[in-house]
């Protein structure tokens, strides 16, 4: 995935968006704090939004171990985002069966098991689905392959 797509909007607006020759092509040190401030705000938001849950909720819901749950996680079979305290929060959606048995998938794709990018990847808005983020496409009906597809095509 490129390292500058973004889900949310983060300081990028303080960026002019004109360069000369002369530009720094490189950001100020307040433009830098500024993202990583932005940053670090959208993921304590995201952390603590109602769909997400604890690994021990997962369990509960999977019918299975959060030891298993942990497990899933590092192998990029479900989607874990390092929560502050401790352990995961993960997005209780991906338990739903149009998205489940995609994930394993579009980790491989993807190459990565960090649930940051798998969980950007399909909550942000894609051209190739008219708009749609991949997540909502898969809800919508749109099959898994085309995101597999799209994933690889994003990931490499």
């Amino acid at each position: 995935m490129n390292t500058l797509t973004s889900p949310f909007s983060v300081a990028f607006d303080s960026f002019s968006t004109r360069r000369t020759s002369t530009a720094d092509p490189y950001a100020t040190e307040a433009q830098t704090a500024a993202l990583l401030s932005r940053g670090a705000d959208y993921r304590r938001q995201r952390i603590n939004a109602s769909d997400m849950i604890t690994t021990d909720e997962a369990a509960e819901l999977s019918g299975t171990t959060r030891v298993t749950i942990n497990s899933w996680i590092k192998s990029g079979r479900s989607i874990g985002v390092a929560h502050l305290r401790r352990g995961f929060k993960m997005p209780k959606w991906q338990f739903e069966p149009y998205v489940f048995p995609v994930i394993q998938s579009l980790s491989e794709a993807l190459g990565t098991t960090d649930g940051w990018q798998m969980l950007s990847f399909l909550e942000t808005p894609h051209e190739a689905l008219d708009g749609l983020a991949p997540r909502i496409a898969l809800e919508q009906g749109v099959y898994g392959q085309r995101i597999i597809d799209l994933a690889t095509a994003e990931g490499h």
